[in-house]
């Protein structure tokens, strides 16, 4: 799984790549959709390193990476949907020969170069069209706490140790960073009302996630074994899964999450290989005394590595702290090796049944918690339903948002004797309900 494109030796002639704390260094390379800010220009497929963002689709850039015609025809299209279809030996390939032509003295430069533009200077599409959105809940201390608020003396459901609960969402609602959304509305059930009423949500939370694209699909009929699970997956992004916790409390049963989740869902631009990832893996989080899987989603690779350590942080910035110039305040920072199932029990049993993945699916992880509260992914934890305030740095406090807060998601892979690989950002902005 390691290789030469993981060396943390690397360096590469765009200097900004070779920067300490640098989110996208020559081991990184993440792809996105992109165009120059402002303009009316087609997206199209880059790779980022260091500042920079190198246009796949510029002309001789395929020649200079020696991509065959079907990967080049992939590469000159606005999504990624295209090259997710070719594979994972396909997507292995590309990510060396972008490693060996952006390292220093690379023979190649002279070609490339042409095709940087600085990432201050582009705008970003969603980096896929997402055809289908699952969203699962695979932290087990944030449905320990949740289920807490709601059934103190029985908290966790007698199955969520035994299969990967997951629903499906709503993919036309999926943004991609930096964009604002309306706070909605949807109906609303008061502790003692008789009858509920249309109103706007006073509990919107946030959800911190991580984001996994499906790569290849399989067929419908077929499912996809533990073993080769994995090789369907081409990467990962952060995910905000905003939620109106009001709206949910009302109608969630009998079938679960609907307007409450549907209206806004932000993915961070930049999609991260599996690849990419190979030097943080770890064994997955499973108390012995726990249930273990049963055979379908167990594999001794997924015991020992099947897990990610990723650093997740979520950050907020309310209306008064621009106002005043300050910057974001962090509220909580966690890893995704907490999670109770890993991506390839999540893909397997995604398709145990016969439903066939397409390129371009996304999987979200659900809400991922630590063990301690300060780690909790959502501010219904944090503020324990709202009981508790979060206080800020400036003095004002939180249980839920209010309008005009920004909040922003940041992940990161960092370990001594290896390359930090970077997510970028997650971000988005709460607005007003509309009037009408």
């Amino acid at each position: 799984m390691i290789n030469e494109t993981h060396n943390p030796a690397l360096r590469s002639w765009v200097a900004s790549a070779n920067a300490p704390g640098c989110d996208f260094p020559l081991q990184n390379l993440p792809f996105a959709s992109f165009r120059r800010q402002g303009s009316q220009e087609a997206f199209r497929v880059g790779v980022a390193i260091g500042d920079q963002v190198l246009d796949l689709g510029a002309p001789g850039v395929a020649a200079a990476l020696k991509c065959e015609p079907r990967v080049a025809a992939a590469l000159a299209q606005p999504g990624l949907n295209a090259l997710m279809a070719l594979g994972h030996a396909v997507w292995s390939a590309l990510r060396l020969a972008l490693s060996r032509a952006l390292r220093e003295a690379s023979p190649a430069q002279a070609a490339l170069q042409a095709a940087l533009l600085p990432q201050s200077q582009v705008e970003y599409s969603l980096p896929a069209r997402i055809g289908d959105y699952t969203d699962f809940y695979t932290s087990i201390y944030h449905a320990t706490n949740v289920g807490k608020q709601f059934r103190p003396d029985n908290p966790l459901l007698p199955n969520y140790k035994w299969v990967p609960i997951g629903y499906h969402g709503r993919s036309s609602s999926i943004v991609v960073s930096g964009q604002s959304f309306h706070r909605p509305k949807g109906q609303l059930m008061a502790p003692g009302a008789a009858a509920p009423v249309l109103g706007t949500s006073q509990r919107l939370d946030i959800e911190l996630e991580l984001g996994i694209f499906v790569g290849q699909g399989n067929t419908l009929g077929e499912s996809i074994p533990m073993s080769e699970a994995e090789d369907h997956v081409f990467g990962l992004c952060l995910l905000n899964d905003w939620s109106a916790r009001d709206i949910q409390a009302w109608e969630y049963q009998p079938l679960g999450p609907f307007l409450a989740k549907n209206f806004a869902s932000t993915v961070s631009p930049w999609v991260v290989t599996l690849e990419a990832l190979a030097p943080y893996r770890t064994a997955p989080f499973r108390p012995a005394e726990d249930p273990q899987p049963l055979p379908y989603l167990d594999t001794p690779q997924n015991r020992e590595s099947g897990a990610l350590d990723i650093q997740l942080e979520v950050l907020i910035q309310t209306a008064q702290m621009k106002k005043d110039g300050l910057s974001p305040h962090r509220l909580v920072q966690t890893s995704y090796r907490h999670a109770y199932w890993t991506l390839a029990q999540l893909v397997t049993h995604h398709t145990v049944n016969g439903c066939n993945l397409q390129p371009g699916d996304l999987l979200g992880s659900g809400t991922l918690s630590g063990p301690t509260l300060d780690q909790a992914g959502a501010l219904m934890e944090l503020s324990a339903g709202g009981k508790n305030p979060i206080a800020l740095p400036n003095g004002e406090t939180r249980t839920y948002l209010q309008d005009g807060d920004t909040v922003a998601l940041r992940g990161h892979c960092s370990r001594e004797g290896t390359a930090r690989i970077g997510f970028g950002e997650c971000a988005g902005t709460l607005l007003p309900a509309k009037s009408t």
